[in-house]
């Protein structure tokens, strides 16, 4: 009683952020699977596998790719889903353990800003879609451009009213969006069968499609596309790695969660993906050229019956997706500032704002883009927290936290002032060696400004990222205990 008397009073809680008591923890094994199935079945997975052979591979390379690079972000997925699955806490409040009750907030914001960069793309698909369902009953619509900072205005208008469509689901609250997610757990697979079979009958058999060759004119050229797209893999699950307690909080058990999430998120996201490379090089049989963007290619359809068919499930999806994936995290970090102030509806508001903000028709405009300036630039970030998180979890608290001063002002977990240096120096010092490469892929740098060495780090952004700031934390931990 006292325990519970002494959490609830505290101003580092609120009802989002409190932990899950037992009795609620009720999510079992296919939860899991189901939860990793229908995140993974969403436009970006497909335009992941379908952007690796629009830049050079060939379709056994690109799948390849997909599944080592799901393969190793699963195991951060699990280690950190631990935590969540034991004591119930959400991904802001397990933070405070290694960067004290204020610095959590350091990675919840650096998570909240990458998840309002997926809920701008996410968006922008679905206001694309809206634009290209009106095209296909006025063909005399231009198709979109993405070269000027903004779209044509009625592109833009369409993005604008899909992004109030987002708000209002918002404002009613989660529940609202759980038929929306029913309908997408049945549409997607049927519409990823439906293309796969379009791109075989079109392409005339599945024989010309596999045979499509890789366009790397060499061992040396294929891999210095393969590691940074292996690492843009990872990235693409490097926010639901931090923030996966926001979901283990709610597993019967340690094995519901881990044997969940091994059955739903690399199978399924490598399937899609193959969907995706299928289509993708099909379309460069048919049209001439491979189309990467399904929302573009379904506006190529004859028949304005099935582009109307395609937008509108990919309007309802996106919606779905955007809400589960891209609001219910951030909501949670931004609501880890201020937990008196800052609730699920206002956190969801804050989303919506800053995803406008990164034009996200901008990074979607550009298979190299999205992969180099987007996923890879935003793992730099995130492998880092993950680094000291998994360090200060398993090798310095050793899986035991005191919950109650978790969310206290005066407990172990306050460290100075609710800052753990330790934490925030590895952090500043593992994002540092992928600068130099982010600052010559957004051309802010020449060639010549940095050793070639250094620069290439970028291209293994989370990989050295979690290392360098991983070991990092552990050594200052430990010296800071002796």
């Amino acid at each position: 009683m006292n325990q519970t008397t002494t959490i609830t009073a505290s101003s580092l809680i609120n009802e989002d952020l409190a932990p899950v008591p037992l009795h609620k923890r009720t999510w079992g094994t296919w939860n899991y699977a189901a939860l990793w199935i229908s995140m993974s079945l969403c436009i970006p997975t497909y335009t992941m596998a379908s952007s690796m052979i629009n830049q050079g591979m060939n379709w056994w390379q690109a799948v390849l790719t997909i599944f080592l690079g799901n393969a190793i972000v699963l195991v951060p997925m699990l280690l950190n889903g631990h935590a969540g699955a034991k004591y119930g806490i959400p991904f802001p409040v397990f933070a405070r353990a290694s960067f004290g009750t204020k610095g959590a907030n350091i990675p919840a914001i650096l998570r909240a800003i990458v998840a309002c960069g997926w809920f701008g793309i996410q968006t922008w698909i679905g206001g694309a879609s809206l634009y290209n369902l009106l095209r296909a009953w006025n063909p005399s619509l231009e198709q979109i451009n993405t070269t000027s900072l903004f779209p044509q205005p009625l592109p833009l208008a369409c993005f604008i009213i899909f992004w109030l469509l987002n708000m209002f689901v918002i404002y009613k609250g989660v529940d609202s969006i759980r038929k929306l997610l029913v309908f997408k757990a049945i549409f997607l697979p049927l519409a990823a069968i439906a293309l796969f079979c379009w791109a075989v009958i079109a392409a005339k058999g599945l024989g010309p499609i596999l045979s499509e060759p890789s366009k790397f004119a060499d061992n040396q050229s294929f891999f210095t596309f393969f590691f940074p797209a292996l690492t843009a893999v990872v990235g693409f699950w490097a926010t639901l790695s931090l923030n996966i307690p926001d979901f283990t909080r709610y597993a019967k058990s340690q094995r519901a969660q881990i044997n969940g999430q091994v059955i739903g998120l690399p199978p399924s996201m490598t399937l899609f993906a193959f969907v995706g490379v299928v289509v993708t090089s099909a379309s460069a049989i048919i049209y001439g050229s491979p189309e990467w963007d399904p929302v573009q290619l379904a506006g190529k359809f004859d028949s304005k019956l099935m582009v109307s068919f395609a937008m509108i499930g990919i309007l309802i999806s996106t919606l779905a997706t955007n809400i589960a994936a891209n609001i219910v995290s951030p909501a949670n970090d931004f609501s880890n500032l201020s937990p008196a102030k800052i609730d699920f509806r206002t956190g969801g508001y804050i989303t919506g704002i800053i995803g406008v903000l990164i034009f996200p028709w901008k990074l979607m405009a550009d298979p190299n883009g999205y992969i180099f300036t987007w996923l890879i630039a935003y793992s730099s970030l995130l492998g880092p927290v993950g680094g000291i998180m998994i360090a200060d979890y398993y090798f310095i608290r050793k899986q035991q936290l005191n919950v109650d001063e978790l969310y206290s002002h005066n407990g172990r977990y306050y460290f100075n002032s609710g800052f753990n240096r330790a934490a925030i120096i590895a952090l500043v010092l593992g994002i540092l060696p992928n600068i130099p490469g982010f600052l010559l892929q957004v051309k802010l740098i020449s060639a010549e400004a940095f050793p070639v060495w250094i620069s290439e780090l970028y291209h293994y952004a989370w990989f050295v990222g979690f290392g360098v700031s991983g070991v990092l934390y552990y050594w200052l931990m430990k010296n800071k205990r002796s």
